[in-house]
């Protein structure tokens, strides 16, 4: 009986070695693909479950609507410890080192052979061009501001970023609008235009905005890190070598959804979350 005894506790121990004794608690959106979503459809899902694997971790999210505060609300409120997805050098948070590198831009559809690159393109300002109106800090992004300086508000036909619950994946909807013909162009942020077009029926063109004569201050290129709170150095550390390590996958997964990426030196972080 004692032997029976000694053999059932050793396979208990057994078994409670090898079960993760670690939680990652991802921050994120419930409803924002391509990035991520409650059925962990987005890319950001399958990026954290790399990290989680490779830090022999169980993965658990904290999930809120990326708006205004949401850095506020989630990870420097403790209910999470990391972000997957956030411009590098987030005032708010310790950013690792970048892991990828997108642009803005310009979305038509092929047939019409628009060839614009920039916004000092003499052929936009007939067009209809469609835009994210606001971001998630309440501001309106770079691509408006830059319309704006060359008196083409009007030609603005604006698209929300999200909506009510029910809604699904609310920033696709503007891509529908290019591949229809209800809008001439659109100017998205870079993932959100490589997920939904491919999802179209029409064959989209997909151009990086090309830097252009506006100030610093009004960058279209973004490095994107990952975040975990300050003071968390060894954290971050860790984030990182995960990074190093699994380059290769993440690649593959950013491949996937067809994030547009660039390699010139991103500028300035934009405030978007």
């Amino acid at each position: 009986m004692i032997q029976k005894v000694v053999v059932t506790l050793a396979l208990l121990l057994a078994t409670d070695q090898s079960a993760p004794s670690r939680q990652l608690r991802v921050c994120a959106d419930p409803n924002n693909l391509p990035f991520s979503n409650r059925r962990l459809e987005g890319f950001e899902n399958r990026i954290a479950d790399i990290i989680a694997a490779d830090m022999n971790a169980t993965l658990t999210y904290a999930w809120m609507p990326q708006r205004r505060g949401f850095v506020r609300r989630t990870l420097k409120a403790g209910l999470c410890d990391l972000i997957i997805d956030l411009p590098a050098g987030y005032e708010m948070v310790l950013s690792t080192k970048p892991y990828y590198r997108s642009s803005y831009v310009f979305v038509y559809r092929r047939d019409r052979h628009l060839e614009v690159r920039s916004f000092d393109d003499p052929g936009l300002g007939g067009l209809k061009i469609g835009l994210h109106m606001a971001g998630e800090d309440g501001a309106n992004q770079p691509p408006a501001h830059a319309l704006a300086r060359r008196h083409m508000a009007a030609n603005i036909v604006a698209f929300k970023m999200w909506d009510v619950d029910s809604v699904e994946s609310p920033a696709g909807r503007i891509i529908e609008a290019v591949a229809g013909g209800e809008i001439d162009i659109a100017v998205v942020w870079g993932p959100f235009a490589g997920y939904f077009a491919s999802r179209q029926a029409t064959e989209l063109q997909i151009v990086p905005v090309e830097p252009s004569v506006d100030p610093p201050s009004l960058p279209f290129t973004y490095d994107i890190s990952m975040a975990v709170r300050p003071g968390q150095a060894t954290f971050k550390e860790e984030i990182e070598s995960i990074l190093d390590r699994r380059r290769a996958d993440i690649a593959a997964i950013l491949a996937e959804y067809g994030v547009p990426l660039v390699g010139q030196r991103a500028s300035s972080p934009p405030g978007l979350k």
